[in-house]
């Protein structure tokens, strides 16, 4: 297995696995919309991915979108997504992509990576603090749905 940037000519294996991914999440199976939102992304460069590769199949991903923080007038990544596929959990899939999130983040001269993850994803948060992350217990998270 091995982490790599990945690029459009990605764009079918990636399109089945984000479409897993968001299944995952509950949603419907829909792979026009999984590849069409991730062509978006590559040709606005709104975002930076990553696969996990294992003899040419993708078992996993992150997703950063660029971000600044303007107290520190820097730029920062939101990691918005991170999966494996459940075949090819507790291998080092999961480790080995945030580490390359985090490599390229310090190559971009970032100075924060910041996440979220659901309170009961345990599994998730003890990846992410053997990781050397920290969770934030200081300050609150709030959403606006606009739809």
């Amino acid at each position: 297995m091995h982490v790599r940037l990945s690029t459009i000519d990605d764009i079918e294996k990636l399109t089945l696995l984000f479409d897993r991914y968001r299944s995952f999440y509950g949603k419907p199976s829909n792979k026009e919309l999984a590849k069409s939102f991730l062509i978006e992304r590559f040709q606005h460069m709104e975002s930076i991915i990553f696969v996990a590769d294992s003899e040419g199949d993708f078992i996993g991903f992150t997703q950063l979108y660029p971000s600044f923080s303007s107290v520190r007038a820097s730029r920062s990544f939101i990691l918005n997504d991170l999966f494996v596929t459940p075949e090819a959990r507790g291998k080092g899939a999961g480790k080995a992509l945030i580490t390359a999130a985090a490599n390229y983040g310090r190559a971009m001269g970032a100075v924060r990576l910041s996440l979220s993850t659901a309170r009961d994803n345990h599994v998730a948060q003890s990846l992410y603090e053997n990781a050397g992350w920290s969770r934030d217990d200081i300050f609150f998270s709030y959403n606006l749905d606009l739809l």
